[in-house]
């Protein structure tokens, strides 16, 4: 019975690391469609949700099958409820990938400002998504905190973006458009940095059993 589950664990764990690779070829192909304004690779961005969708749903059926077929242990029930949680913000990362895409569709024109800093925000976003599904994977705690850490990071390079956006818009109104929509991708970019962190958070959870409040202090006094 136990030699099953395991099974059935490994099989939870490669279709975790599936839907990762998902997410992160949404986010990468919204940016690069941004990069480039290309509005056909956008259309398929948003089209590409579909697939993410459908894997969080084959996931949330494996641990509820998990659960009402087999005999999990403390350990277990906290790893398959970090599971189901994860899930379902790895869906959302792949709703704001599509988010930035739909946004793209409605640029115009020539960049008001360059791109640098929005760049910087989605290579850390990215990397955060990938280190916590890793780090979920391979049960490797340090890590999760490394990526709960890195959340600053990406709130450090929105500040700096929405303050050059809005010194844009103050100096030229005209631009204003383009900068409020530019501002928009970047807060979608925050938010997938918050659920990566999110992510982070229940690998904590499933490893130690601590919740968000206590896995805080753990993070940042580097105590455990």
């Amino acid at each position: 019975m136990r030699s099953r589950f395991d099974e059935q664990l490994n099989t939870l764990n490669s279709l975790l690391v599936d839907m990762g690779c998902l997410v992160e070829t949404s986010i990468s192909m919204a940016i690069q469609s941004l990069k480039t304004q290309d509005t056909e690779l956008a259309k398929k961005t948003i089209e590409y949700d579909h697939e993410i969708n459908q894997a969080e749903k084959d996931i949330e059926d494996l641990c509820l099958k998990l659960l009402l077929h087999q005999q999990p242990i403390a350990s277990d029930l906290r790893l398959i409820s970090a599971a189901l949680k994860m899930i379902t913000d790895l869906e959302r990362i792949g709703d704001q990938s599509a988010d930035i895409a739909e946004t793209v569709l409605m640029l115009d024109g020539p960049f008001v400002k360059d791109l640098v800093h929005i760049l910087q925000m989605a290579d850390a976003s990215i990397k955060m998504v990938n280190d916590s599904v890793d780090a979920f994977i391979k049960k490797d705690l340090e890590l999760a905190k490394e990526v709960i850490r890195s959340d600053d990071i990406v709130d450090n390079l929105f500040d700096i973006v929405k303050a050059e956006l809005i010194e844009i818009i103050r100096k030229n109104s005209e631009t204003g458009g383009q900068a409020i929509d530019l501002m928009i991708i970047t807060k979608y970019l925050e938010r997938i940095a918050d659920h990566a962190c999110n992510v982070a958070e229940w690998v904590v959870f499933s490893i130690t059993g601590k919740h968000k409040s206590e896995i805080q202090k753990m993070v940042y006094d580097n105590k455990e």
